[in-house]
């Protein structure tokens, strides 16, 4: 018999995944609707990195409103990481009802239980 967590894999709704957006086509969004140039935008986008590094090598976490925080931590062998926490504005921009234009698998399962998706089994 299959458990619950088979039938949420299985018919779970999913956001179908298009192509990873580049640095690149960011600036050339950003470009598009600022002043900036694209190649001045991936500066910009660089430069970035090394900001956040810089900060969270010294133990702050960086908070860029509208983004998120990323928040660096230490594990019991010594290694560091950095968390980040997204703004909650991004998650409520895409829970606003038809906002979301991209495809979702098993979309007519939303809602369900996972007792219902158990049953599809």
């Amino acid at each position: 018999m299959a458990t619950q967590i088979q039938a949420y894999v299985a018919y779970g709704p999913r956001v179908e995944l298009g192509n990873t957006v580049q640095t690149r086509q960011i600036a050339e969004y950003i470009a598009s609707r600022t002043s900036l140039n694209r190649g001045e935008i991936e500066n910009v986008l660089r430069e970035l990195n090394e900001a956040i590094t810089f900060f969270t090598k010294q133990g702050a976490a960086v908070k860029l409103e509208g983004v998120g925080t990323f928040t660096p931590s230490i594990n019991l062998e010594g290694m560091f990481d950095v968390g980040f926490r997204l703004d909650t504005s991004i998650d409520g921009a895409l829970n606003v009802p038809g906002a979301f234009t991209g495809n979702i698998r098993n979309g007519a399962n939303i809602g369900k239980t996972n007792a219902d998706l158990k049953s599809i089994l």
